[in-house]
């Protein structure tokens, strides 16, 4: 068992008995709530979907082992910022199990000496750890940790994420709104080099 926002990374065996066991809960939890799913033809089959939904897709990054992220020598010497906006984040609440959806800004500024890794990657670390039920401040913090942790000798990680819940939307207020969260260190924290405003002006050039 783990918590929200964890992983316990299955075998594929392990993966495919965890379905079946979730596919005969959610049809129980169907029943409970009245609905004749093996009687209605629009809904049968419905918990095997769901079960199948869940494990290979949705909450992924709770069964995975993370993406094996290879970093190389910074040859250039490049000091300056790394960035990647707009890197779609497709997650759930893990209050209400409700989706939210947004996007992940994020940036490094690597030293002259140290490692940096391909830009795809950092799109795949971000969809790594959204794949999984938690808070969107909780995920905020994990894609900085890993980004720290594998751009060695880093100057400074910065992420944003932006982010509608439907859990806001589709229950309690009933309102559309957009949620921020953010995670600074190194030069993006203490803005010694104006570094703050430069990654905050770049996610703004996006949105014009």
């Amino acid at each position: 068992m783990i918590l929200s926002g964890q992983n316990m990374n299955l075998s594929c065996t392990e993966k495919e008995a965890r379905k079946l066991l979730v596919e005969e809960m959610y049809g129980n939890f169907l029943s409970s709530l009245g609905y004749d799913w093996r009687n209605d033809p629009n809904m049968k089959g419905t918990p095997k979907r769901v079960a199948k939904m869940y494990l290979n897709e949705v909450t992924k990054g709770s069964y995975d082992p993370p993406p094996i992220i290879t970093s190389f020598d910074n040859q250039g010497g490049y000091d300056g910022i790394v960035f990647q906006g707009n890197i779609s984040i497709k997650s759930l609440c893990s209050h209400h199990m409700q989706p939210f959806i947004g996007k992940c800004h994020v940036a490094y500024i690597p030293d002259p000496k140290g490692k940096v890794i391909g830009l795809s990657k950092l799109n795949r670390i971000c969809d790594y750890f959204a794949r999984r039920p938690q808070l969107q401040e909780q995920l905020t913090l994990q894609i900085h940790k890993f980004i720290d942790e594998v751009t060695i000798k880093n100057k400074g990680v910065a992420v944003l994420i932006e982010a509608q819940h439907l859990c806001v939307q589709l229950r309690g207020i009933e309102h559309d709104s957009i949620m921020k969260t953010s995670k600074l260190s190194g030069n993006f924290f203490d803005n010694s080099i104006g570094t703050r405003e430069e990654f905050y002006r770049m996610v703004a050039d996006l949105k014009r």
